[in-house]
């Protein structure tokens, strides 16, 4: 066995060779008994069943012809991805999406398209682990620009692209989460937004504008889009229906130029996204059935938010501190100073609940080690205050 594996680790690509735990474990590990707040999973009971059906029943009955061959994906769709896009400012065009499934698709097959080994790609820090580690395969070097209470530190990242620019150096693109942060939760300024979309159109670097949360505000104004401040065509936007509507169709879609849609097209190795799916989604979003829907998302997302901010006030110490979200599904937590993440976790998983600790959310795992992202998306309020609680206790365990 030794042997073979030895012979068949060879062959692997050297992007792959090194093997990633995945979030959710191996098929057929045991669950255990603990109250996760580790992922942002959206709320089962908040997904629309009977409408689904409903729509998926109608296109089985009205257009199963087309919805159920081989085909393109519906462009209905698409269409109402445009007008979303418009009602927010972005000057979008049918030929400019393209529909993928889901976010994670779309985020995998970007480097496929711009990085070569060894290229630059900037990211923020902390990140979405999930698409920085696609980057990371795809050989990228990642350079990491902070995150602060308005987003992501603007002037370091000019700093950063010019001293790149007199080495010869343009980074392939810069990811950033503006609306909501994964993991943060905080949302980037209007003024840093503005300086972004003027450095990407300075230096020539595009912009993935990863809005996954953008829908799910519960407090304060929106404000507008990098790709809705944008004239130059530098911002690619990445948008889903995974936390609108139900992560497990996974429809998301990806808004840019149209070179870098002809692009997509040529590593989307199955072509085009399922013409019955594509269907179900635009028959459940037509008459603003989607709109209403997300009103309901953030009436209830609000609540789960408040009640985990009020345990967390009433269960862990006073020295530590968070930034109170806005929207999304996180709150992330600076611990007080000595407390590591890691040590509290084993703690709190000991009592029966866990977090992510703030390592899982950088690249350099010796950063984040005083900070932890909690999920208050997909438990139950009363769960939420018992795991706060439980995790409070822990930290008399340290």
């Amino acid at each position: 066995m030794t042997a073979t594996t030895d012979r068949l680790e060879s062959l692997f690509a050297s992007r792959v060779r090194e093997v990633v735990p995945p979030l959710f474990g191996a098929a057929g590990e045991p669950v255990r008994p603990l109250i996760s707040l580790a992922y942002g999973l959206a709320d089962p009971d908040l997904f629309p069943r009977a409408e689904l059906m409903a729509a998926a029943a109608e296109v089985l009955a009205y257009e199963a012809a087309d919805s159920l061959n081989y085909a393109l994906s519906y462009p209905g769709l698409t269409d109402q991805i445009v007008e979303r896009l418009r009602a927010e400012g972005v000057a979008a065009q049918p030929e400019h999406v393209l529909v993928g499934y889901g976010s994670g698709q779309i985020l995998a097959l970007l480097p496929e398209i711009f990085v070569e080994p060894g290229d630059t790609v900037i990211i923020e820090a902390p990140s979405f682990l999930g698409a920085v580690r696609r980057f990371v395969q795809s050989g990228a070097r990642l350079i990491s620009i902070p995150v602060d209470d308005q987003g992501m530190d603007v002037a370091l990242l000019s700093d950063t692209l010019r001293k790149l620019a007199a080495g010869g150096r343009r980074p392939k693109f810069i990811y950033t989460i503006p609306t909501f942060h994964n993991p943060t939760g905080v949302t980037l300024s209007l003024e840093r937004r503005r300086q972004l979309v003027a450095l990407a159109a300075e230096y020539g670097v595009p912009v993935v504008e990863d809005d996954a949360y953008i829908d799910l505000r519960f407090a304060g104004e929106p404000l507008p889009s990098l790709a809705a401040l944008d004239q130059e065509g530098w911002v690619i936007r990445v948008g889903t229906y995974s936390k609108i509507l139900a992560p497990g169709l996974r429809i998301g879609w990806v808004h840019a130029r149209r070179e870098i849609i002809d692009r997509l097209l040529m590593v989307k190795a199955e072509g085009t996204t399922g013409p019955f799916i594509t269907r179900v989604v635009a028959r459940f979003c037509e008459n603003g059935r989607l709109e209403r829907h997300i009103a309901m998302l953030r009436q209830h997302y609000a609540a789960k938010c408040a009640a985990m901010a009020a345990a967390i006030r009433q269960h862990f110490p006073a020295e530590a501190s968070f930034v109170m979200p806005a929207g999304g599904f996180f709150i992330w937590v600076k611990l007080p100073q000595g407390v590591s993440a890691r040590a509290l976790l084993e703690a709190a998983r000991a009592r029966g609940a866990e977090f992510l600790a703030g390592t899982a959310c950088f690249v350099d795992r010796a950063q984040g080690e005083h900070a932890m992202r909690l999920a208050f998306s997909f438990q139950s309020i009363s769960r939420i205050e018992e795991a706060i609680a439980i995790i409070g206790a822990a930290f008399a365990d340290l």
